[in-house]
């Protein structure tokens, strides 16, 4: 990984104003420092059960890790835990309780006013979120969810909510087309709607956010705003998660993030602004599980973008867009990629090396990364020749760079290096879909690992 200084050079280079780390990195919030960046930390999972027994430990945690670095470090939020309710219930009954002894201590501190305290949590805590209208909270937590609201109304903070439409679509068999997970229109005869509020649905998003609000309005609460603290979608997969391209990934953040800059809110409140983290800003190439689990960055660890993004009309941020490449195309049949590859290799004369076990480009061990990466081979050798990108209609070009991690494909600007631009990543210490922490920072629209760390920022 890049130092701190560096990942923050990043950050200032593509004009990122808010960030989130996963604790409380010392390196990271000292290079974050006289930067302006707006900045929400995090009491990791293992640290939400001793703060909640003691307010003598929150106010150690509160001067150590938050009062210390104020004001230089812009300091706004503390997000406590991470979808604690689905992925450490026996922490729950202490969850508010370690919340109010955190804000008493910055009460005391005198940072209240600047600080927000809230806890992230999935959208797994509502079992049915479709239709928006009946969506309530699972009766399990209902006590600690009630005191959790009552606490955000009286210190005027926000609900916290992790939305990841790949795995409501991903998940879902079937029942939703991918374009409404992607925020891409949908012809009439395929419009989602709410069938008690007779209200349009055009994006998974805005269903899930619309979700967690009736779920408050259950509660007789209201004037709570929702901010989206992780969302995102992976650019790659294994051979069984079809729909995690860079294609994909591409389409959902640029369409998440002009739909975001909008100031517009989900039909139950469409004055509200949606603040958003885009989970990630690098990807964790050596994270247990699948593929996917390892490919939500935006970034590698050089600043190279892993495909173009717009982080606003003027703010731009591309790949190598002067190079064409030539890779498979979605939803390709396996035997004609098998054909593809062997006749790449083959006849064609392509260099398959990289892909051959224990090599580079070897995982993910699947036809449509060997096929691509042999496609695109050949295609730069012999384009100038006359070669073409077709390969049977399973090819197509692409001015995104489909190289990852230390696989780098022919034609990229990093062939030269190897790869050596992109070290790999310490695991991180929550997943997507949340879990305790072992680790020591995370981040999310971006988050990132440093040394054992991951960062993330925001769009207002």
């Amino acid at each position: 990984m890049s130092s701190a200084s560096d990942v923050v050079a990043i950050l200032k280079a593509n004009k990122i104003t808010h960030v989130r780390i996963y604790d409380t990195d010392a390196h990271m919030l000292n290079a974050l420092a006289n930067t302006g960046i707006e900045v929400m930390v995090g009491v990791t999972n293992e640290e939400v059960l001793g703060i909640g027994k003691s307010p003598a430990a929150a106010a150690a945690w509160i001067n150590k890790k938050v009062a210390s670095y104020v004001p230089s470090t812009n300091i706004t939020a503390i997000a406590v835990g991470s979808e604690v309710l689905t992925s450490i219930p026996n922490a729950a009954a202490v969850l508010v309780p370690a919340m109010n002894y955190l804000h008493k201590a910055l009460v005391a501190s005198n940072l209240n006013f600047q600080v927000k305290v809230s806890t992230p949590q999935s959208l797994d805590v509502i079992p049915r979120p479709f239709p928006p209208s009946t969506a309530t909270f699972n009766s399990t937590w209902n006590c600690t969810i009630y005191q959790l609201l009552q606490f955000l109304k009286n210190t005027n903070s926000y609900y916290m909510l992790n939305a990841y439409p790949y795995y409501g679509y991903t998940t879902g068999n079937g029942i939703f087309p991918i374009d409404y997970a992607l925020f891409r229109p949908l012809p009439s005869v395929k419009q989602i709607v709410d069938p008690n509020t007779l209200s349009h649905y055009n994006s998974m998003f805005d269903a899930m956010v619309d979700a967690t609000y009736y779920a408050i309005d259950a509660f007789n609460i209201s004037g709570i705003p929702i901010i989206v603290t992780e969302t995102g979608w992976p650019w790659l997969g294994g051979a069984n998660e079809p729909d995690a391209t860079v294609e994909n990934a591409e389409t959902f953040n640029n369409n998440l993030i002009r739909h975001v800059l909008n100031d517009s809110g989900p039909p139950s409140q469409p004055t509200i602004p949606i603040n958003t983290y885009i989970y990630e800003l690098f990807n964790e190439d050596k994270r247990p599980g699948p593929v996917s689990e390892k490919s939500w960055g935006i970034f590698f660890t050089n600043g190279t973008a892993v495909y173009t993004l717009s982080l606003s009309s003027s703010n731009r941020i591309t790949g190598n867009s002067s190079v064409t490449y030539c890779v498979v195309k979605q939803n390709v049949d396996s035997g004609k990629l098998q054909e593809g590859l062997n006749w790449a290799c083959g006849q064609g004369g392509a260099n398959c090396t990289a892909i051959q076990q224990g090599q580079p480009c070897y995982i993910p061990d699947t036809y449509q990364n060997h096929a691509s990466y042999a496609y695109n081979d050949y295609y730069q050798k012999m384009r100038s020749a006359g070669g073409t990108c077709d390969f049977d209609g399973t090819a197509t070009t692409t001015t995104v760079d489909p190289s990852y991690g230390s696989c780098v494909f022919t034609g990229s600007t990093n062939s030269s290096t190897s790869g050596a631009n992109f070290p790999p990543v310490s695991p991180g210490p929550i997943s997507p879909e949340g879990g305790s922490s072992s680790s020591s920072f995370q981040a999310s629209i971006f988050q990132s690992l440093l040394t054992a760390a991951l960062l993330a920022l925001i769009l207002l």
